[in-house]
């Protein structure tokens, strides 16, 4: 039973708050994209075309370019593997604590990859010493530039080997993401880019991944977390242990959830919003029926890795979309679960327009059948 200091919240409310927790209602303020990576803990970004458009459902005044100089010129943002072993745009000054808490599991894995594919310990010491030279003395550089050092250098790479190779150059600290060069992202050394890494702090660390975690999802249940992050429940309940006296506990149906003191969002108006592909929305929580029914869910995460961009009004997923490029125009396509009311409607339309302000190009509506 609820104790005397647990509040209750209406299921029929969650996806609003939630919604709303997430910046899905646009607020004004946080019209750098470093500030809207800080306050929604990094954007998915495995797709860098679906990663950008996070920030657009986010903010009514960022636009693609802006998301692109971040990354490439004003390195406020950082595209690197972080939670659940994704790839994720987070603002830069979260990485000295927030990477860390990820890459010796991503750094094992690698290393573990790479041995059953046939590079073995001491061959992935020295391909890091070569990546390293190499970026120290020429960085940044393509990966298939490294590729193509390390062959010279007796360290052959094969498409599979090669990324498990830059993955554990990163997980290691030697490398991370840079500027790109036309249609490919470089290496850079890490140093370099980001500057000396202060020391690490496991215990604040996962703390602060707790504070940032439920001020952008909460409220949400502990297994929530735990499948966010892809961290175990021992560290999960350790993380949210440490900010005990900056929770509040709340009961959602019969399930205990909880929330930041002072952190509750609430929605002023309708929200409708086009979500990108694996938008970090619909990534928060284990339990995902407030968003959608399992029928539905099997339309928007048909299996095999995919999660498609999909129609969210007021936190609850009303259909799925797709954005088509094709020279100086797109084609925005969108399938709604059901027929939706004339407000809805408008609102889709002005958010496809607005899929074209952010990418520079005009932006045509074209709805396809409900069911």
């Amino acid at each position: 039973m609820a104790g005397s200091g647990t509040r209750r919240i209406d299921p029929a409310r969650l996806a609003g708050v939630r919604a709303a927790a997430q910046l899905l209602h646009r607020p004004a303020t946080g019209g750098h994209p470093a500030d809207v990576a800080r306050a929604i803990c990094g954007a998915q970004a495995q797709d860098l075309s679906a990663g950008r458009l996070a920030f657009r459902a986010r903010s009514p005044s960022l636009r693609a370019a802006d998301v692109d100089r971040a990354r490439t010129e004003e390195r406020s943002l950082l595209r690197t593997w972080v939670m659940r072993g994704t790839m994720h745009l987070i603002a830069t000054e979260d990485a000295a604590w927030l990477v860390p808490l990820f890459e010796q599991a991503f750094a094992d894995n690698s290393r573990r990859r790479l041995a059953q594919l046939g590079v073995d310990p001491v061959t992935q010491e020295r391909g890091l010493r070569e990546i390293r030279q190499a970026l120290e003395a020429d960085g940044p550089l393509t990966r298939g530039d490294l590729a193509e050092r390390l062959r010279r250098n007796e360290i052959p790479l094969d498409p599979s080997t090669r990324l498990h190779m830059f993955r554990l150059a990163i997980a290691r600290g030697v490398a991370c993401l840079g500027p790109d060069a036309g249609s490919q992202t470089c290496l850079v050394g890490a140093r370099e880019w980001l500057g000396k890494r202060p020391p690490h702090r496991r215990e604040a660390a996962l703390s602060e991944l707790a504070r940032r975690y439920l001020r952008a999802f909460g409220p949400a249940t502990e297994a929530d977390f735990a499948g966010w992050a892809g961290l175990g429940l021992r560290e999960i309940r350790a993380a949210l242990a440490g900010i005990g006296s900056e929770l509040i506990e709340a009961r959602v149906g019969d399930r205990t959830a909880w929330r930041l003191k002072g952190a509750l969002r609430r929605p002023r108006r309708r929200i409708v919003r086009l979500l990108p592909a694996w938008d970090t929305y619909l990534m928060g929580y284990r339990d995902r029926e407030f968003m959608a029914a399992p029928a539905r869910w099997r339309r928007i995460m048909p299996g095999g890795g995919i999660l498609r961009p999909s129609i969210v009004v007021d936190g609850v997923a009303a259909g799925t979309w797709r954005l088509r490029r094709g020279g100086s125009a797109l084609r925005v396509e969108v399938e709604p679960f059901e027929d939706l009311d004339q407000a809805a409607a408008e609102a889709i339309a002005a958010e496809a327009a607005d899929v074209g302000r952010f990418e520079g190009k005009a932006a045509e509506l074209v709805e396809g059948t409900a069911g």
